[in-house]
């Protein structure tokens, strides 16, 4: 019997999800408290998605980080620069 093929698209999801929990805890030093829950509780939300996908849709995981990178990064940057948050 032949071993299930398991696509590589899964683990990149799941590694960019890695990458943007460090993006979101690194907000800590230049946005308020309850910016960084926020981004938190997006991000669980995402990871428990990306574990339900992991096996029946690989390629649709790596879509996953690169949403939250795409929220995370015109708050940051519209927050520091028209809010004051870095100051």
């Amino acid at each position: 019997m032949a071993r299930p093929k398991v696509s590589p698209w899964g683990f990149v999801g799941i590694g960019g999800m890695a990458c943007v929990l460090f993006l979101d805890l690194g907000t800590v030093n230049v946005a308020p408290w309850w910016v960084t829950v926020l981004f938190l509780v997006l991000w669980l939300v995402l990871f428990v998605i990306a574990l339900r996908w992991f096996v029946p849709r690989p390629r649709w995981v790596p879509w996953l980080p690169l949403f939250a990178f795409a929220v995370w990064l015109p708050t940051i940057s519209l927050g520091t620069r028209n809010l004051g948050w870095g100051s």
